[in-house]
């Protein structure tokens, strides 16, 4: 995917449109960060805007052409939830000031350091974010851009002063093709993002790819049991499999856990070896086998980048991950946990289950799921239903559309009733107050009610919290 040229020395206004997501809201750090005056505007006020506002970035709400004159623009960014029929985006483009795509901005910071690229249909916020902390522990001053916010970091990029850029690589839209990493990272190839992608094989050749464009003497750091990226891995050109670096859970691979320990109440053990060599413990806070694996690819890149090991094994054990990646919102009364995850493909939601049930096996789990764009409920339902049918107890809100218009005979009926079919627990909400009610008709003494999503499913979680200790309060 060709990237277009721009004169970064020439620009001195960037604005960024969608400026209220995580990765947008970043990319504004980052420029307002190097000098650049940068405004952004996006339709509602979000915490991302709100950081952005305390540091001095100008913001607009609602999408407007007078935007481009009031803030003298001489490039405009834009995020993928920006239709190309937007007026503000399309009148940039008929007084003919630069317009590019949010990755196509970052890959122009990226690409100027030693970019470490993390892709992965699953994880990459949590491996970009592990491998972030490992290079701030070592006093490497890096780069950073994350999709999600670093609890440990608290933010979701920065700038350092160190030659090493890390930075999360979206495969929603193939935009991961713009960046040349030094280090190429892949956790999985699964089949999302269905209205890019017709089927599997199409998100292979994409990662194919993404990983041709490694800089010529770079590193790929590839996950050997997973089974997309094997398939990844066979169409790889001689050259580049001569630079793979395999990780996971066997010992035929360049990085590899042994003797992995979970525990109750959250966290892991294992013993990490790196080129067949033992190199010691590492400890985690955070749970679940996908973590084992997001930690090895951190492990397998910061060993080739010379990190000692004492700093990555300190580096682990302080690392408490990103927020909404099973992240603890409260301790409620009657001994009721309430987590939060980001999940929204049947496989990260049946990681974060199982990560959930290794910590807690004696808990019933309470689940309530917003499922995510209409595109993904139509393709997967039934690989939805089959893993929320292992749950005690589901709560089900309607579709979160993101930009997807609604496509007939598809919503999360479709999911409940094929759940039912399954012998699950289902019950369907039309709102975010009548799930709060389900789920408070439902809780238990001792449950973990686990919200999980990627739209707004966790304001659900905050108003349970606030119910569960109204009534303890109001029974005193």
């Amino acid at each position: 995917m060709s990237r277009k040229k721009i004169d970064l020395g020439s620009i001195k206004n960037i604005h960024l449109m969608g400026v209220g997501g995580a990765g947008m809201s970043g990319l504004a750090l980052l420029f307002h960060e190097l000098g650049f005056n940068v405004s952004g505007c996006d339709m509602g006020r979000t915490a991302y805007v709100e950081k952005l506002e305390k540091a001095g970035v100008k913001i607009l709400y609602g999408h407007d052409v007078r935007h481009l004159d009031e803030c003298g623009v001489d490039l405009l960014a834009y995020s993928s939830a920006i239709p190309a029929s937007n007026p503000e985006l399309a009148e940039a483009r008929r007084k003919e000031i630069p317009v590019m795509q949010r990755a196509e901005l970052l890959s122009l910071l990226f690409d100027s350091k030693n970019g470490i690229g993390v892709a992965g249909t699953h994880g990459k916020t949590t491996t970009t974010s592990l491998i972030s902390y490992i290079l701030e522990q070592a006093d490497m001053q890096p780069t950073i851009a994350v999709g999600g916010e670093l609890c440990d970091i608290g933010c979701n990029a920065k700038l350092g002063m160190g030659e090493y850029m890390v930075a999360e690589l979206d495969e929603s839209d193939e935009s991961f093709e713009y960046f040349h990493p030094l280090y190429s990272v892949v956790t999985n190839v699964d089949w999302d993002h269905v209205n890019q992608y017709p089927d599997l094989q199409a998100v292979i050749d994409a990662f194919g790819r993404f990983l041709c464009n490694t800089k010529e003497g770079g590193k790929l750091f590839l996950c050997g049991e997973d089974a997309g990226v094997k398939k990844v891995i066979e169409a790889l050109p001689g050259d580049l499999k001569n630079r793979v670096h395999l990780f996971g859970r066997d010992p035929s691979f360049d990085f590899y856990a042994a003797d992995i320990q979970y525990h109750c109440g959250g966290g892991l053990n294992y013993s990490f070896y790196a080129k067949g060599r033992k190199m010691g413990t590492i400890e985690l806070v955070i749970s679940g086998e996908h973590n084992v694996l997001d930690s090895l690819a951190a492990c397998g890149v910061a060993h080739e980048l010379g990190v000692s090991f004492d700093i990555v094994q300190k580096a682990m054990r302080m690392f408490h991950g990103a927020k909404r990646r099973l992240q603890l919102r409260a301790m409620c009364p009657d001994n009721i946990l309430v987590y939060d995850d980001y999940g929204h493909h049947p496989r990260e939601i049946e990681a974060t289950l199982n990560a959930v049930r290794l910590m807690y096996p004696d808990r019933r789990i309470l689940l309530i799921f917003q499922p995510h764009r209409y595109t993904r409920t139509q393709a997967l339902f039934d690989r939805f239903a089959e893993v929320l049918a292992s749950v005690p107890q589901v709560v089900l809100l309607p579709i979160y559309a993101a930009d997807e218009q609604p496509i007939p005979g598809v919503s999360s009926e479709l999911i409940g009733a094929t759940v039912a079919k399954r012998g699950g627990n289902c019950v369907l909400a039309q709102n975010k107050v009548e799930a709060a009610g389900r789920v408070m008709s439902l809780v238990r003494p001792g449950d973990l009610i686990l919200t999980e999503g990627a739209g707004d499913v966790c304001v659900i979680g905050d108003l349970v919290i606030q119910e569960l200790n109204r009534s303890f309060a109001s029974a005193l």
